[in-house]
């Protein structure tokens, strides 16, 4: 592989090319990191604290791992773990391992990109690997973990490429967009396939035996890889429903995987579906859950819906509010928990609050929350006599749905602003606009349902009566 002289990398035409890429170039970092963890295992004291320090040297990482110790997925016991180390012993060397993997992928990629096919295949994988520990028949912690990282890195060579910005990137897109059979679309693309990355990368990051048995060629040498595959292809098929003659045949073969009828293993799926969308919330992704079964309003998923609201974080955070409104109103306070609530009850991925600028001409962000906002403080002016891409966005007399039109024209610094459906809510002061708070779902394919609207004009209407108590003082 030649990379051009503007550092641009040339076309990639091999299996071998595209490995070299994603490893060298584009993803060293998660590359090192997955090697480091997938080689400890754990056989002694020494290796706990390897594995605690692998975790602790990212913060980020670290704190993901902690949310997901204290879920019921992982936590029956509901013991509250506040530590890594306690997380370790309390719920397990192979636990915490498998969280750590499934928050770096997610973190890693997500902060690069965020295409729908990179959100769509996220979907999936998670959709696949907490299927996979549901179902394993062999209930000890090392067999669960096991199974449930060999289906999220499944296809890691997928997931790896639409993390990255590429010409082959988009020109693979267009070719789906127009429903050109995937592999063959691969193939006249990226000159190998997403199998062929994968098996690549595999060996390349050292993932070790098991997941090397379940992406080599040929029939599974195990139940446990068996049931990986299984519950991959069952992941893909069930976005267009439970029946069908394809899902029907991945059935028997689960059913042989874990010995049960398939009609079992149907109502146990759509059981797992649910606990799957609640990993993916945990892991800060709640956007993909609407890319989930059981989610789609339309034929093949076309039509996605809302996620559902979070009635008592809802409740939580509206009384640590009035808290505040009651004892000493703190405009700052108040509007980082409004941030808060409609991030993380609302399940809104992106929110921003913006507020005028020192010209009194423009709109800018004071505090934003969620994944791809980073650039948003520089970049995300929103003029106050509505013109510029944006003007659109500029709220009427209370809380609201925007709804863009076909043409919109969007920004340079942010594909989706202004191009998805939003929440928009106004913030006056004497009857001027002073300041709006914007939430979107970036990639998610749907308009915020009215749940989501009541609940966010609720938080709202708190930022509102800040403002309106300390201007009476």
């Amino acid at each position: 592989m030649t990379t051009s002289s503007d550092n641009t990398p040339s076309r990639m035409n091999s299996t071998q090319a595209w490995v070299s890429y994603l490893s060298k170039i584009e993803l060293p970092v998660l590359a090192n990191t997955l090697r480091q963890i997938n080689e400890l295992t754990d056989s002694s004291n020494s290796t706990v604290n390897e594995l605690a320090n692998v975790i602790l040297n990212d913060a980020q990482l670290t704190s993901q791992v902690l949310r997901l110790s204290n879920t019921v997925f992982y936590n029956q016991t509901r013991t509250q773990v506040s530590t890594v180390s306690r997380a370790i012993t309390l719920i397990g060397f192979d636990s915490v391992k498998s969280m750590a993997i499934s928050s770096l992928i997610v973190d890693t990629l997500l902060k690069r990109n965020d295409r729908p096919h990179l959100l769509r295949c996220l979907a999936r994988a998670i959709h696949a690997a907490v299927q996979a520990r549901c179902l394993m028949p062999k209930r000890t912690e090392h067999a669960l973990e096991e199974v449930f990282i060999g289906a999220l890195l499944m296809t890691i060579g997928e997931l790896a490429f639409w993390s990255c910005e590429t010409d082959q990137a988009s020109e693979l897109e267009d070719r789906l967009r127009l429903d050109e059979p995937p592999v063959e679309a691969q193939k006249a693309v990226l000159h190998t396939t997403f199998t062929e990355i994968t098996r690549g990368l595999v060996d390349a990051w050292s993932l070790g035996p098991f997941i090397r048995e379940v992406v080599a060629p040929g029939k599974a040498n195990s139940t446990a890889s068996s049931l990986v595959r299984n519950t991959v292809e069952m992941a893909t098929l069930s976005e267009k429903g439970w029946r069908g003659a394809e899902m029907d045949k991945v059935l028997e073969h689960l059913g042989k995987d874990t010995g049960q009828t398939p009609a079992a293993v149907r109502d146990q799926l759509k059981v797992n579906a649910q606990e799957a969308a609640k990993v993916a919330v945990s892991l800060g992704i709640p956007q993909v859950t609407a890319l989930m079964p059981g989610s789609q309003n339309g034929a093949g998923g076309q039509s996605e819906s809302a996620p559902d609201i979070d009635p008592s974080l809802q409740l939580q955070i509206l009384r640590d509010i009035t808290v505040s409104l009651t004892e000493k109103p703190d405009l700052n306070e108040v509007c980082q928990l409004v941030i808060e609530g409609i991030h993380r009850a609302v399940g809104m991925q992106r929110v921003a609050l913006l507020m005028g600028d020192r010209t009194g001409h423009n709109l800018i962000p004071r505090k934003v929350g969620g994944r791809g906002t980073e650039t948003w403080r520089e970049d995300f002016i929103l003029a106050k006599d509505g013109t510029g891409p944006l003007g659109r966005l500029l709220p009427h007399a209370s809380c609201g749905v925007y709804q863009p039109r076909p043409t919109a024209e969007g920004v340079p610094y942010d594909r989706w602003l202004g191009k998805v459906p939003a929440l928009i809510g106004p913030l006056t002061a004497k009857g001027r606009l002073v300041g709006l708070f914007y939430a979107d779902n970036a990639a998610g394919d749907y308009v915020p349902s009215e749940e989501q609207l009541t609940a966010f004009g609720h938080f709202v209407q708190n930022a509102q009566l800040c403002i309106s108590l300390l201007a009476s003082n």
